[in-house]
């Protein structure tokens, strides 16, 4: 393959010189950039590069923090649940706290913005029967014997969290801690913006400011053992202050209380139901961040420099896929491909000029030592990232890190000038053409289009027993050939023609979560207009729980579209007779054995509907037919080729359409067809590291064999 140049960032550093210029030769990399904790060598400067600048709006810089500690950033927390066993309770607000990270904010007035809580009666406790001993940290309240208490108070983020990570997992020694300070308040408002013109105009030779990010960090706390104790990459709670809160206030017209972000404890994480509260402070905070990046993008524009976002650290109130994002005029964003789900949350952002995924590896310690195999992590990676690619790429890849960890491992960096050189390839053949789109789909649940593609994340790509067999539904979706939308339940009250444009509606999670809505599904007008849509000739496939909430005598509120319910012990008298598993088109790839993930417990088919799957007596696939229109339901779908197919076959059924099969198709589905007509270009990719030999089908019905090399993409013209 002819060697390329361009569309790769890399790290740098002081005392990799000599071998930056080397890697960037042999991955083709254009651009260069520094990471938390190196500085960018100036001997770099004059190479040709492209230099990004790290910039960091709210820290490196302590002595104004010191300065100013009224406007250090904050955040809220909630002590643990105590049950009192007297008439008076002691609460220690620290308790199983990083010391050096927080510190509770005593400076404002805590009767009016902390808030105690009878978590018995969830009744507020008046401020009058608790008071606060600032010297022991404790709180002292005036209690009903065995009722249950919590603290909700702010605290000073002492030090940034993300900086406290790296440090913690670099094993930084002696590093001086880098505090916060808030950006939305005004002497720091003032200062940021001539902090911001100096760095620029002391730092000639950068060509990006890379901004991380910008002003509040999403919630990320640590244990009193320096251990990540709580994380929500979507949180809002370390974006407050009095100050903050008092606009707030004066926009919305009603009076602030904690509760609106302690929410019980689960800090409103994108699981719960978002209350009318909530989503009014969101919908400020988007605005009041993006006038002041807006400020800042503005500035950088005027000194003819490129303004890049980082898609993480401090990006709370730049939601990317939120209209007020679009106003903001950055000219690119960045972030962490974690799986093809990142991937798309990357490359489906609109009003930049152009998006860049950090691949991973990370090159941190904890995957370069001794022993390690940065390969097998890199390939995983690549081949997960590039199924999403292959949809809706991305317009530049790189690599975050210190570079010197990786000149140990030679067959890293030969993978990674594979990786590099493919990626262009295939950019060059795809981008500014709309990729074959079976059918449209819109994943329906409360956020809609603002947790696109990040609607099962809770940190990214990470694992989570409980919620992996519903991510795997956005990984299939992610490199599948769908248009996929994403809808709210207020989208449907707002737009009744909204459904007009969709195939199928999927719903996945757990029952009451914000994934299935909950309560949203005891709206007559929505559970009316989801029915019509089904009976007219539309698709629904649930997964998990769907629609679950308890009321009007179901469980599942589209239980008699689906056809299948939940047992949850009030149906017990009734018996169920519908236990036999049938073939079927959906499952016409499947093995013998069906991975469901965890799949769900004691859901029973009703009369009319055909099992295709079960563990025991409980339904883990099954399908119905209501009016013109197909449902079908899944108790869990982890991601796998595999399943991916099964949830392709599944569409179609559900959408009527089976006999469309058989279009950019591959027998073997660990083989996947891309067709990009209006370039006249189509390739045949092998998603694993094995070769494999299938049947492809083109556009129109023909078809051929084809073997491949392990990981091999093959091109075509159409």
């Amino acid at each position: 393959m002819e060697h390329t140049m361009g569309r790769v960032t890399i790290p740098t550093d002081m005392d990799v010189v000599k071998e930056t210029l080397e890697l960037a030769k042999k991955w083709g990399a254009d651009a260069v950039r520094d990471c938390d904790g190196t500085d960018f060598p100036k001997e770099l400067k004059d190479a040709g590069l492209k230099v990004y600048a790290t910039y960091y709006t709210t820290r490196k810089d302590n002595a104004w923090a010191k300065e100013n500690p009224d406007e250090i950033q904050q955040m809220y927390l909630m002590t643990p649940i105590y049950t009192a066993e007297e008439e008076e309770l002691q609460i220690h607000l620290m308790k199983g706290l990083y010391p050096d990270m927080l510190a509770p904010n005593s400076r404002d007035d805590i009767k009016r913005w902390w808030e105690v809580i009878d978590r018995t009666t969830g009744e507020v406790v008046d401020t009058d029967a608790w008071e606060y001993d600032e010297a022991g940290g404790d709180v002292t309240i005036k209690t009903v014997p065995f009722h249950d208490y919590t603290v909700s108070f702010l605290a000073y983020i002492l030090w940034d969290p993300v900086h406290m990570y790296n440090a913690v997992v670099n094993d930084w020694k002696d590093v001086e801690h880098q505090m916060t300070f808030d950006v939305r308040q005004p002497k720091t408002h003032a200062f940021t913006m001539k902090r911001l013109r100096k760095f620029i105009e002391t730092h000639p030779y950068v060509n990006v400011l890379r901004f991380t990010t910008f002003f509040h960090q999403f919630t990320l706390v640590f244990d009193e053992l320096a251990r990540e104790k709580y994380v929500d990459w979507y949180g809002y709670s370390a974006s407050v202050s009095p100050y903050i809160l008092e606009q707030f206030e004066k926009e919305v017209g009603y009076r602030f209380r904690p509760e609106y972000i302690i929410d019980q404890g689960y800090y409103n994480n994108q699981y719960r139901i978002p209350t009318k509260e909530y989503r009014d402070f969101q919908a400020f905070q988007r605005r009041e961040v993006a006038k002041i990046v807006k400020e800042m993008v503005d500035i950088t524009h005027e000194y003819g420099k490129e303004a890049m976002m980082f898609l993480g650290d401090h990006w709370i109130g730049t939601e990317p896929f939120m209209e007020e994002f679009q106003g903001i005029g950055l000219d690119a964003v960045v972030g962490s491909v974690g799986n093809g789900a990142t991937l798309r949350l990357i490359s489906d952002i609109e009003g930049v000029k152009y998006t860049e995924g950090r691949l991973l590896p990370y090159f941190f310690p904890d995957t370069f030592h001794e022993g390690a195999d940065p390969v097998k992590e890199a390939k995983t990676n690549w081949v997960t990232a590039r199924r999403a690619i292959l949809r809706k790429p991305i317009d530049r890849i790189g690599y975050g890190g210190y570079l010197k960890l990786t000149l140990d491992f030679p067959e890293f960096t030969d993978y990674v000038e594979s990786v590099c050189e493919e990626f262009r390839e295939l950019y060059r053949n795809i981008k500014g053409t709309t990729p074959y789109c079976v059918k449209t789909v819109a994943v329906l649940n409360c956020f809609g289009k603002m947790r696109a593609w990040g609607n099962h994340m809770v940190h990214h790509a990470i694992y989570f027993k409980q919620n992996y067999s519903y991510a795997g539904i956005m990984e299939a979706l992610s490199g599948a050939p769908f248009d996929v939308k994403f809808i709210s339940f207020e989208d449907i009250l707002k737009t009744p023609d909204l459904l007009k444009e969709i195939d199928v509606i999927l719903n996945v999670g757990d029952a009451d979560t914000a994934q299935t809505g909950g309560e949203w599904w005891c709206n007559p007008v929505i559970s009316s207009a989801i029915k019509e849509f089904v009976h007219r000739g539309g698709g629904f496939i649930g997964v998990g729980e769907p629609s679950a909430h308890q009321a009007n005598g179901h469980f599942f509120q589209l239980a008699n579209v689906l056809g299948v319910e939940e047992e949850r012990g009030f149906t017990l008298g009734y018996d169920k007779y519908n236990k036999d598993v049938h073939a079927h088109f959906i499952t016409e790839d499947a093995g013998a054995h069906i991975d469901f993930g965890e799949g769900k417990k004691n859901i029973y088919a009703l009369d009319g509907t055909k099992i295709l799957a079960k563990t025991g007596d409980d339904i883990d696939l099954a399908v119905h037919e209501f009016g013109a229109g197909r449902a079908v339901y899944i108790s869990g779908l982890p991601f796998s080729f595999e399943n991916s197919r099964l949830l392709y076959r599944a569409i179609l059924w559900s959408a009527g359409d089976e006999k469309n099969l058989h279009r950019w198709f591959s027998t073997n589905y660990h083989v996947e067809v891309h067709a990009y007509v209006a370039n006249g270009k189509y390739c045949v990719v092998n998603n694993t590291y094995e070769p494999q030999e299938t049947e492809v089908y083109t556009g129109d019905g023909s078809h051929f064999p084809l073997a491949l090399k392990e990981n091999e993409i093959r091109w075509f013209e159409i």
